[in-house]
C-alpha cells in the first residue's frame, strides 16, 4: 500500500539512564514520522525497550532488585524521554511483552523448519556489554593484555553449547541484495563498510545463551535462551503484529519502510536480520539509515569523563522546539556532530530568534497596525511578489526529496532559503514607508510576507510543532488546514480574516546571570 509507511527506532537497551543519543535517533524518527503524516500517508511510528540480556540481568543485580523490576524502571524513564520530546510515536514495544516473546520464538520455529539453526558448541570472544561475539581479528590487545572490541568494550573468552544460525550460507544472498537494492543501507559510506564485512566472509552465528537466565527461552529447550539480537530484531515484527502475516498491521505495513540506527548496531540491522528475516520467508526491510555520534565540545562522551548529556536538561535550558531543531540542523544527518554551548545559542538566536522568530514577529505586528488585525487585501502582484511566493510554494518538493533520503539538514536548509529571501524581501519592500506612501502596495507586501509565512510554517511543524502550532494560530490557519494538502495557491489566506494579537514564538536567548 504506497499509502502506508512504517518507520522503526532501535529499541533502546535498558541497563542505563537515556542520553542524548537516544533522543536524537527518536527525533529523527519523530520529525519524518509526522512529515509523512502532513504529506497524507497512513504512519505507524514504533519504538520501545530491550530488556533482556546479561547486561540487564548484571545491571538489575547490581541495584539488588528483579531484572523484571528493573526493567519496569528504567523503560518507564524512555517513555518519560518521549513525553518530554514531544515524540508522536504509535507503539512502544518491550522484549518483556507476552506479545514480543511470541513473535521471536515463531521465528525461531520458522528457522528451525527450514533448517537454518543447528545446535553445536560455542567458544570465542564475547562482549558483555555490545552482547556481541568477535573475532580475534576484530579485537585489540591492551598493555595489559586485556583484549577489547572495536567499540571499546572488554570481550571474554565464553565456551558453552550453543545453537548457530547458518549465516556463512547467506553470503551470496545477502551480497546479491545488496546489489539490487543500492539504496538499502544509507549513508553511502555506511553500505560500504558493510559489503567489506560481508565480501570478507561470513561465518555462522551462535544464537543461544546458556550462561545466564533472562531472555526468551528456546523453543523446545529451556536450558537456552535465545540470543539477545535475534530476540531484540525480532520486535520490528512484533510492532505489526507477527507471527499474523495474512491480514492486520503486517499485512498493511511489513516490510518496513525504514529502520533508524545508530552506525554502533549497523552489523545487526544490515547483516543479521535481513539474513535472519529471508531465512524465515518473510522480506527485509526497504531501508537502514545509520546515523553518527555525538561529542560535547569536542569530546567523546563517557560516564567516566563526566560529560553525558542529559536531553531533560537541555530542554529545561533551551526550550524543547529549540532543541529539536538544533540536534537535526547543526550537522549533516549520518555524520557525526558536535555539541557545543555556543552553537546552540548561535542557531536559537541567529536562525530561529532573528530569522524566522522576526520575520513572523514583524510582519504580523505590520498587519495588526496597518490592515485592522486581518489577513490584507492584495493588489496585483509584482515580479518581486511572484518570486518569492513561487519559492514558497515549490518548497514541498525539495523537502519532500531531501526527508525521502532522510536528509533533515538540507530539508531545513531549503526551508531558511526562502526564510532568508522573505527578510530580504522585507527589506527591499519596505512595507513601514509604504504604510504612508502606498496603502494598496503595502496591503499587498504584508499579504506576499504571511502567504510565505503560512507555508513555512506548515512545513517546519514536524520539526517544531509547537512554535509552528502558534504561527499558524497567529495567521488563523483552522486546525483541520494544516496539512501539506493545504499547500499552493489554491488554499491561499483569505483576505479579510480576522488574526488573533501577534506574539513572539522565538525569544532569543540570555545567558542567566552568574551569583556573585
Amino acid at each position: 500500500m504506497s499509502n502506508r509507511y512504517y518507520l522503526t527506532t532501535p529499541i533502546y537497551y535498558v541497563n542505563d539512564a537515556p542520553h542524548i543519543g537516544h533522543a536524537y535517533t527518536t527525533l529523527a524518527c519523530d520529525v519524518l514520522a509526522r512529515f509523512k503524516r502532513l504529506d497524507g500517508f497512513i504512519v505507524k511510528f514504533l519504538t520501545g525497550t530491550d530488556e533482556h540480556g546479561q547486561k540487564v540481568e548484571k545491571s538489575a543485580a547490581a541495584a539488588g532488585i528483579d531484572p523484571k523490576a528493573f526493567t519496569d524502571k528504567v523503560s518507564q524513564n524512555f517513555r518519560d524521554l518521549a513525553e518530554t520530546m514531544n515524540f508522536s510515536h504509535d507503539d512502544f514495544v518491550r522484549t518483556t511483552e507476552d506479545r514480543h516473546k511470541l513473535a521471536a520464538q515463531e521465528i525461531w520455529k520458522r528457522l528451525v523448519e527450514r533448517g537454518e539453526i543447528y545446535l553445536d558448541s560455542y567458544s570465542g570472544w564475547y562482549a558483555v556489554r555490545d552482547e556481541a561475539f568477535y573475532t580475534e581479528g576484530e579485537l585489540t590487545t591492551g598493555p595489559d593484555g586485556t583484549k577489547t572490541a572495536p567499540s571499546g568494550a572488554e570481550v571474554e573468552w565464553v565456551e558453552e553449547p550453543s545453537y548457530f544460525f547458518r549465516l556463512s550460507a547467506w553470503q551470496d544472498r545477502l551480497e546479491k541484495f545488496y546489489e539490487d537494492h543500492p539504496d538499502f543501507i544509507l549513508p553511502k559510506t555506511r553500505r560500504n563498510e558493510v559489503l567489506s564485512f560481508v565480501s570478507g566472509g561470513l561465518q555462522d552465528l551462535s544464537v543461544s545463551r546458556t550462561t545466564f537466565k533472562w531472555g526468551v527461552p528456546v523453543p523446545g529447550d529451556d536450558a537456552h535462551i535465545m540470543y539477545v539480537w535475534l530476540d531484540a530484531l525480532t520486535n520490528y515484527i512484533t510492532g505489526v503484529g507477527f507471527p499474523e502475516i495474512e491480514t492486520g498491521e503486517f499485512a498493511e505495513f511489513w516490510p518496513a519502510n525504514l529502520h533508524m540506527v545508530g552506525k554502533d548496531i549497523l552489523r545487526f540491522h544490515a547483516v543479521y536480520w535481513p539474513a535472519f528475516l529471508m531465512a524465515a520467508g518473510l522480506e527485509p526491510p526497504k531501508r537502514v539509515f545509520a546515523h553518527g555520534w555525538w561529542t560535547n565540545e569536542g569530546e567523546k562522551i563517557s560516564k567516566s569523563l563526566g560529560n553525558v548529556i542529559d536531553p531533560l536538561e537541555l530542554v529545561e535550558t533551551f526550550g524543547l522546539d529549540q532543541v529539536r531543531y538544533f540536534l537535526l540542523r547543526e550537522v549533516p544527518f549520518g555524520n557525526d556532530g558536535d555539541f557545543a554551548h555556543q552553537a546552540m545559542i548561535n542557531r536559537m538566536n541567529g536562525e530561529l530568534a532573528n530569522d524566522y522568530g522576526n520575520l513572523a514577529q514583524r510582519v504580523l505586528s505590520m498587519t495588526a497596525k496597518n490592515c485592522d488585525g486581518a489577513v490584507p487585501k492584495p493588489g496585483s502582484f509584482t515580479g518581486a511578489d511572484d518570486a518569492l511566493l513561487n519559492a514558497a510554494y515549490g518548497l514541498i518538493d525539495t523537502v519532500r526529496e531531501a526527508m525521502d533520503v532522510q536528509a533533515f539538514h538540507t530539508a531545513l536548509e531549503a526551508i531558511w532559503t526562502v526564510i532568508r529571501a522573505a527578510n530580504g524581501y522585507v527589506d527591499a519592500q519596505a512595507p513601514w514607508k509604504l504604510a504612508k506612501e502606498d496603502q494598496e502596495r503595502m496591503a499587498t507586501v504584508l499579504y506576499v510576507l504571511a502567504e510565505t509565512i503560512r507555508h513555512l510554517a506548515l512545513l517546519t511543524q514536524a520539526y517544531m510543532p509547537d512554535a509552528s502550532a502558534r504561527i499558524l494560530d497567529q495567521l488563523a490557519v483552522p486546525e483541520d488546514a494544516r496539512t501539506f494538502e493545504f499547500l499552493g495557491a489554491n488554499h491561499a489566506l483569505e483576505p479579510g480574516t480576522a488574526l488573533p494579537k501577534p506574539e513572539g514564538v522565538f525569544p532569543r536567548y540570555q545567558e542567566p546571570e552568574k551569583e556573585a
